[in-house]
């Protein structure tokens, strides 16, 4: 990684949005995602006691992945309609691999979620991690292609290689990365794992 380019993205951001995102720029497209009415909603889906309803957690998961921002209005409606096609051992499956990522195993569960999307040709980076990041918003990722791209190309990170087709071991990487990234610089960028990535991606389109 070259930190040199981090610690410059970072001097350029902070200079121009003094407090990072406390910034009232920052604070006026926060609002436009609703960070904190998220991870609410999936800390509230997604608790321990939900899992012991299946049919209940996809129908939680179709409802973090509907209100989301963040998920593409094309990839919406169809995992809605597959999540709800699929039979109840399917969902059962879907729930246990989340449930698995979220509190047990996680390559495990990230698997199981992965065979039933895959399935219905979901099996996207973007749905399969942002469940994740809204429940544990400072310590999982979400891989959004176009960026998580730009990232490994901007700051020049050798270790790894992007892939389409989504692989625990990409992400369990990735995530360290970014991990790593966050403590390289002010907490001011990194509020949330979303931010930090929102930060990254503004500094690698920046004019």
């Amino acid at each position: 990684m070259n930190t040199a380019k981090l610690k410059e993205a970072e001097y350029e951001f902070l200079n121009r949005y003094p407090g990072g995102f406390n910034h009232r720029e920052m604070l006026i497209i926060s609002k436009k995602h609703k960070p904190e009415k998220m991870k609410t909603l999936a800390a509230e889906s997604f608790d321990v006691e939900s899992f012991n309803d299946p049919v209940l957690i996809v129908e939680n998961m179709i409802k973090v992945i509907t209100r989301s921002s963040m998920v593409s209005v094309f990839e919406k409606p169809k995992f809605r309609d597959y999540a709800r096609m699929i039979s109840n051992d399917e969902k059962a499956l879907l729930s246990k691999g989340l449930y698995e990522f979220l509190y047990d195993n996680q390559e495990a569960g990230f698997n199981m979620m992965l065979d039933i999307l895959k399935m219905g040709k979901l099996a996207k980076w973007t749905i399969l991690t942002i469940c994740p990041v809204y429940f544990k918003p400072h310590r999982e990722v979400y891989i959004k292609p176009t960026t998580v791209k730009g990232v490994i190309d901007h700051f020049e990170i050798r270790d790894i290689a992007y892939s389409p087709k989504p692989t625990f071991e990409f992400y369990r990487s990735y995530r360290d990365i970014i991990n790593q990234m966050k403590k390289e610089v002010d907490p001011l960028l990194s509020p949330d794992s979303a931010a930090f990535s929102g930060f990254l991606m503004m500094s690698i389109n920046k004019k």
